[in-house]
């Protein structure tokens, strides 16, 4: 086959992670990426342990990490009054092999990018171009219907086609014709960065607040020489579900003052957020969405990943790091069953089910969920958290958490590589 093998609709983390992936084991690709212009857009994310394992067997280490990110240190939830309700160590720090990186998302998405194209050429990644759709054909290749910047279209053949193209993908929509509409549960965060000094053990992710209303706080970049670093922060509000509202179709910056009033109460002796908030430059507004889970992601040659097959709540802080393994696992079934069909079958019967679980999980807050509990039980305020919520209640809830989505660390540390190394497809 002259063309590409296999075709990636979408070039943000997951599709070029795939990307990385095919090159590594020796498979040609293109990805497909609907912007005219890659450009190092969003904020800030966390990827989990889980998921930098699999950079590093890619090839991207702390060097180049470092450069758009911080190793996290501390994960901590903070009660309304400031008081401490769960804090635990991350990374290296709490004993994984591998850290856990907060990173700002488009200069993470530039570096992907910048290094498949050293990889393997300018030409694996298409600007420009939007996967419209997918035909199935009788030899049992795709042909992916693409729409161009300038108004024409075109058809790419390969063998398979991968949906990577995030929570609007119209791969995903042909697929799931019925599909219901995106969700949203009445949540809206205002996002923005701030240069400042960092808190706790400076390099620290807080939540602060209820399960209602809450800042989450973490640093993205390393400090300076006054010791201030990129500040990365998400403030969060719910209301009442407003059905005249389309989510799906808000993204738009907002002043500071639109939003800061409702935190005005958050001031502490370690920590001012209304000042905090007012330094930033540009705040912008968005829902909190997801999808429901889809009951498959497989159809044929087609498959479906990252946001594209599983978009959820932002609040387990690992959307990026499973489309990274999702890119991971499609790489280690190409090469236990060829670039076929069975290959899709057997990662989506990997991580579907479990995946789509944890999809849920977020929905219900996922770690966030412990700010619910103290709710319930003292209305979010408390002199002794451990009269309110004992210390092995919190522990039991977080491993929970961290074995549904795949970081409990006895596990991870103990599991073999998902792609050996040196590992390539036969011929």
């Amino acid at each position: 086959m002259t063309k590409p093998e296999v075709l990636i609709a979408g070039g943000g983390i997951g599709g070029l992670s795939l990307a990385l992936t095919l090159h590594q084991i020796g498979l040609r690709c293109t990805v497909f990426e609907a912007a005219q212009e890659m450009k190092p857009l969003g904020v800030g994310i966390n990827i989990q342990p889980n998921a930098i394992r699999e950079l590093f067997d890619l090839g991207i280490d702390t060097g180049a990490l470092d450069d758009v990110g911080v190793p996290a240190r501390e994960w901590a939830l903070v009660g309304l009054n400031g008081k401490d309700i769960f804090a635990e160590p991350r990374g290296l720090e709490a004993g994984y092999n591998w850290p856990q990186y907060a990173v700002h998302r488009g200069a993470f998405q530039m570096l992907l990018y910048r290094t498949l194209i050293e990889r393997a050429g300018t030409d694996a990644v298409r600007p420009g171009c939007r996967v419209t759709g997918y035909r199935k054909e009788s030899d049992g290749t795709v042909s992916a219907l693409v729409s161009h910047a300038d108004g024409t279209t075109s058809e790419a053949r390969g063998a398979l086609l991968i949906g990577a193209d995030g929570i609007h993908s119209a791969v995903r929509a042909q697929m799931h014709p019925d599909q219901p509409p995106i969700r949203w549960g009445g949540v809206i965060m205002w996002r923005g960065t701030v240069r400042d000094r960092p808190i706790r053990t400076g390099s620290s992710f807080v939540g602060l607040g209820t399960h209602r209303h809450r800042m989450v706080i973490y640093p993205i970049s390393h400090p300076d020489s006054q010791g201030r670093a990129l500040i990365n922060w998400i403030a969060e509000l719910t209301v009442d579900d407003d059905p005249g509202r389309r989510p799906e179709g808000w993204f738009r910056q907002v002043a500071i003052e639109d939003f800061a009033h409702h935190f005005e109460g958050f001031r502490y002796d370690w920590l001012d957020v209304p000042a905090m908030l007012r330094r930033a430059d540009v705040a912008y507004e968005n829902p909190m969405i997801d999808r429901d889970p889809a009951p498959f992601w497989v159809d044929g040659p087609v498959a479906l990943m990252g946001d594209a097959a599983h978009a959820m709540y932002p609040t387990g802080s690992n959307g990026a790091s499973q489309a990274v393994v999702d890119a991971r696992m499609i790489g280690a079934k190409l090469l236990a069953h060829g670039v076929s069909p069975a290959a899709l079958a057997a990662y989506e019967a990997e991580l579907c089910a479990p995946v789509s679980e944890l999809v849920l999980r977020n929905r219900g807050h996922g770690p966030f969920g412990m700010l619910n509990i103290v709710d319930e039980r003292c209305g979010g305020t408390f002199d002794d958290i451990e009269a309110v919520f004992p210390a092995a209640e919190r522990a039991e809830f977080m491993a929970g958490y961290k074995t549904a989505a795949g970081f409990a660390i006895d596990k991870l540390n103990a599991a073999p590589p998902t792609i050996a190394p040196g590992a390539r497809l036969a011929g």
